[in-house]
C-alpha cells in the first residue's frame, strides 16, 4: 500500500508538471491590452489539455491542439484597470486596458530617459504614473523562421526609477497622450541601435530586394555565424591583449596615471586639436594618454563631484589623482563619472585619460561639457593638456553585427508580437540607410505593408520621425544623403495612407547623432497621433511643399498644411537655394506673400528648381506656419 501511494504521488506530480500552461512573455503582470478590440490570449500546454481563462467575471475555455498550442479571443473591453486574469492555475495581476503603441527603429528610439537627464532631471524625478507601462523587447535575431515568443523581459510601471530605462521618445509621447486621453498607455519598445530598415522586414516583404534575401541566406548557416563571431572575439581579444602589453603607459617603471608621475616631457596640446591623433597623413590607432592639472579651492576639498568629459572617440579609462573613476567602451555615451568623496584635495589635482582608438580619428567631441561639477561651482577642463602616445596599433576591423542582417530582427522581435493588439507604430530610423537612400522608399513601403499584414490592420497608423540635423555643412548648397533620405520620409508620409511625419531638423546636434531633445520629438509625434489616430481637427505638421510655378526670374512655391499662415521664425526666410538649367544651386532670397513663397537670385535669370533645407544640418531653416511647426525639407527637382 505504501509503495502504491508513493507511485501515485510521483505520477500525480509528473501529470501536474506536464499539464502546466505556459504563457508568452507579453502575457504577464502589469501588461497593457489594447482597448476596444478583440483580445487574444495564447500559450502552450499538453496536447488536448483544457485551458480555462477567467477575466472580468467571465469564463473562456479552449483545448490545446496536437502541437500543444492554444489561443482564446476575448471580446473588446473599454479602457480601465487594474484587473486580474487567471489562466488555469496561473494568475496575472495589475492588467490595464488602454492604447498600446509599438515603438521601433534604431538608437534614437532605443535611447533611454537615463541618457537625457541633463535636460529633464527635475521632470523625470518628480513624475510617476501607474497608468503608463513600458516593456523593452530584448535584442534577438533569427534568420530561419519567425519566432513565437520574445526573450524574457517584463512590463514596467512608470516610476522615476523605472523611467530611466524607458525609451525617451516614447516616454514623452506617452505622458502627453495620457494627459490628453486619460487612458492607460502601453509602450512596446522593439528598437535596436544601428539597425537598418531591412532587418525589420519579413522574407515576404523583401521579395523585391533579392540581394538582401541572398545576404540572409548566407546567415542561415549557423556554423558560419558562429565561426565569424568566434573570429571577431579572438581578433578583438588579441588586439586588446597586444595593446595592453605594449602600452608604455601601463608597463613602465611608473604607470602614467600615477599622481606623482613626471609628465614634464610630454607634448602640450589643445584638447580638441586633431594633430595629436594623427601622424600628419593618417589617424593613429592604439592608446593615447592625456593629463591635466587643475586646482581645487579649499572650500571644495573632499566634497563629492561629478566629472563631465563630453564624448570621446572611441573608448576611455579615467583616473583622478591616480584613482580609477570610470570607463566607457565606445564613442556615443556621454562621459559622466562620479568622483568619490575625499578624493579631491585643496590645490593641485591631476586627471589622466587613457584614450583608445580602434579604427578612426581619436579625439574629444567639441561643444560638449568638459568640466568638474560641484554643487554650486564648476572647474573647466578645456584648454591645454599634456599628451603622449602609449602605443600605435593597426586599425581593429569592426565587429560583424549579424542582428543588422535582413529579416533577423523581424523574425525575433516583431513577428512574436503579432497577436498583441496595438493602436499604432512610432518609427524612428533611417540613419543607417542614408548611404542607400535610393532604395529606402521601397524598403519602408514594404515594411509598412508587411507589419499591417502581420497585425491584420490594413490602416495601422505609422508615425515617422524625420532625421534630425547632424554634422557640419559647407557654406554653399551641396548634395546630402541625409537630405535625400528626409525627402524619402516626406514622400512616404504623402503617398502611404495613415502615415504621419514629425519634422525634427531644428532639434538636432551637429556633433551628436543622438540629440538630447527627445521631449519635442515625443510632442511632435503626439500631434500626429491626435490628427491621424484620434481624428482631431488640428494642425499637426508644418507647411508641406505642394507645387511650383515659374514667373520670369522667380519661382513661386505653394504649400499645404499652412495652418493660420506662413512665417519665417526670427526674421527673413533662410536656407532656400535656386538653380537654373545648369543645375548649380546657389543661395536664394525667399519672401512670403500670403500662403506662397517667392524665391529668386539675380544671378539665376532663368530658374528651374528650388531646394529648401537641403543639407545634413539645416539649422538655419526657418519656414513655419503660425502654429510654430517647421516645414519639411523638400526639393522641386528630381535630378
Amino acid at each position: 500500500m505504501k509503495y502504491r501511494l508513493i507511485l501515485f504521488l510521483i505520477l500525480s506530480c509528473v501529470f501536474l508538471s506536464e499539464a502546466k500552461v505556459t504563457l508568452p512573455v507579453l502575457v504577464s503582470d502589469g501588461m497593457v491590452l489594447q482597448r476596444d478590440r478583440d483580445i487574444t490570449i495564447w500559450g502552450t500546454a499538453d496536447a488536448g489539455e483544457a485551458v480555462k481563462i477567467r477575466f472580468l467575471e467571465k469564463n473562456y475555455t479552449t483545448v490545446a491542439d496536437t502541437g500543444g498550442n492554444w489561443s482564446v479571443i476575448l471580446p473588446p473591453v473599454k479602457a480601465g484597470g487594474p484587473y486580474v486574469m487567471t489562466v488555469n492555475e496561473l494568475e496575472i495581476r495589475d492588467i490595464l486596458i488602454g492604447d498600446v503603441w509599438l515603438c521601433s527603429g534604431q538608437s534614437n528610439m532605443e535611447l533611454p530617459v537615463g541618457r537625457v537627464m541633463d535636460l529633464y532631471r527635475k521632470e523625470v524625478e518628480s513624475y510617476a504614473n501607474p497608468m503608463i507601462r513600458h516593456i523593452k523587447v530584448p535584442l534577438a535575431y533569427n534568420f530561419h523562421y519567425p519566432q513565437q515568443d520574445i526573450n524574457p523581459t517584463s512590463w514596467q510601471e512608470l516610476t522615476p526609477e523605472n523611467a530611466l530605462s524607458f525609451s525617451a521618445v516614447a516616454y514623452f509621447f506617452a505622458k502627453e497622450l495620457f494627459e490628453k486621453t486619460k487612458t492607460p498607455v502601453g509602450l512596446i519598445n522593439a528598437s535596436v541601435g544601428g539597425s537598418p530598415a531591412e532587418a525589420w522586414i519579413s522574407e515576404e516583404g523583401l521579395t523585391d530586394f533579392p540581394h538582401y534575401l541572398n545576404d540572409r541566406d548566407i546567415c542561415r548557416s549557423d556554423e558560419y555565424v558562429s565561426d565569424v563571431q568566434q573570429l571577431d572575439r579572438e581578433r578583438r581579444n588579441l588586439w586588446n591583449a597586444v595593446l595592453y602589453r605594449q602600452d608604455a603607459g601601463l608597463n613602465g617603471e611608473q604607470e602614467w596615471f600615477s599622481p606623482g608621475y613626471d609628465d614634464s616631457g610630454w607634448q602640450e596640446v589643445d584638447l580638441f586639436d586633431k594633430t595629436w591623433g594623427s601622424d600628419g597623413l593618417n589617424s593613429v590607432n592604439g592608446s593615447h594618454w592625456l593629463r591635466k592639472e587643475f586646482s581645487v579651492p579649499a572650500h571644495s576639498q573632499g566634497k563629492p563631484a561629478v566629472l563631465r568629459l563630453g564624448c570621446i572617440v572611441d573608448a576611455d579609462s579615467v583616473f583622478v589623482n591616480g584613482v580609477f573613476v570610470g570607463t566607457t567602451a565606445y564613442q556615443y555615451p556621454p562621459r559622466i563619472y562620479t568622483i568619490p568623496t575625499n578624493l579631491l584635495k585643496e590645490g593641485k589635482n591631476t586627471i589622466t585619460v587613457r584614450l583608445v582608438s580602434y579604427s578612426g580619428y581619436p579625439g574629444f567631441v567639441e561643444d560638449k561639457p568638459y568640466k568638474l561639477v560641484f554643487d554650486n561651482e564648476e572647474i573647466s577642463l578645456e584648454g591645454t593638456w599634456k599628451y603622449r602616445q602609449g602605443t600605435r596599433m593597426p586599425a581593429l576591423p569592426g565587429e560583424t553585427f549579424f542582428h543588422y542582417k535582413p529579416t533577423g530582427l523581424y523574425n525575433a522581435m516583431i513577428a512574436p508580437l503579432q497577436h498583441w493588439g496595438i493602436k499604432g507604430v512610432l518609427w524612428y530610423q533611417g540613419e543607417s540607410n542614408t548611404g542607400r537612400y535610393s532604395e529606402y522608399y521601397g524598403l519602408m513601403k514594404a515594411m509598412i505593408g508587411d507589419w499591417r499584414s502581420l497585425w491584420k490592420q490594413p490602416e495601422l497608423p505609422f508615425l515617422i520621425v524625420q532625421l534630425a540635423g547632424f554634422m557640419q555643412d559647407p557654406p554653399h548648397p551641396a548634395e546630402s544623403h541625409w537630405a535625400e533620405l528626409r525627402n524619402v520620409q516626406l514622400r512616404l508620409s504623402q503617398t502611404v495612407p495613415n502615415t504621419g511625419l514629425a519634422v525634427t531638423i531644428d532639434i538636432g546636434e551637429w556633433n551628436d547623432v543622438h540629440p538630447l531633445n527627445k521631449k519635442e520629438v515625443g510632442h511632435r509625434l503626439f500631434l500626429g497621433a491626435r490628427k491621424i489616430v484620434y481624428r482631431e481637427k488640428i494642425v499637426s505638421s508644418g507647411p508641406v511643399y505642394k507645387e511650383m510655378r515659374i514667373e520670369g526670374d522667380k519661382i513661386i512655391l505653394t504649400f499645404t498644411e499652412t495652418g493660420s499662415g506662413l512665417i519665417g521664425k526670427d526674421g527673413p526666410l533662410k536656407h532656400f537655394a535656386i538653380a537654373g538649367s545648369d543645375r548649380k544651386f546657389v543661395w536664394a532670397e525667399a519672401t512670403i506673400k500670403g500662403n506662397e513663397v517667392i524665391v529668386s537670385n539675380r544671378e539665376v535669370p532663368h530658374p528651374v528648381a528650388v531646394r529648401y533645407a537641403w543639407s545634413n544640418n539645416p539649422e538655419e531653416a526657418n519656414l513655419r506656419n503660425k502654429e510654430g511647426l517647421l516645414a519639411s525639407p523638400f526639393r522641386t527637382d528630381d535630378w
